[in-house]
């Protein structure tokens, strides 16, 4: 009884332990540029990626076309959906 106690204790450190490392390799790797230019640039990329496609497309659709990062792809979408240029249809953008 004290055995499976003592490797239970164990499989919490080690899962505990993985969740710590996963966590602070995804904030030392993550930089994001809040530029304003930035900023412009994505929503470049973003209403241009979606005036050739013609259609709605999911985010990850959109970064993948523009090659750009998903956060970028977001800014891209603010900074045309505060302008009025955007429309969602469900889980998709498209321009209004």
């Amino acid at each position: 009884m004290v055995e499976k106690k003592a490797s239970a204790a164990k499989t919490a450190t080690k899962k505990s332990a993985t969740k710590k490392a996963t966590s602070k390799k995804v904030l030392e790797t993550s930089t994001l540029d809040l530029s304003v230019e930035n900023i412009g640039f994505r929503a470049g990329d973003v209403y241009n990626t979606l005036a050739a496609a013609g259609t709605a497309l999911y985010v990850e659709e959109i970064a993948k076309a523009a090659n750009i990062s998903i956060e970028d792809t977001f800014l891209g979408i603010g900074w045309l959906a505060k302008e009025g240029k955007l429309k969602g249809e469900g889980d998709k953008v498209v321009l209004a």
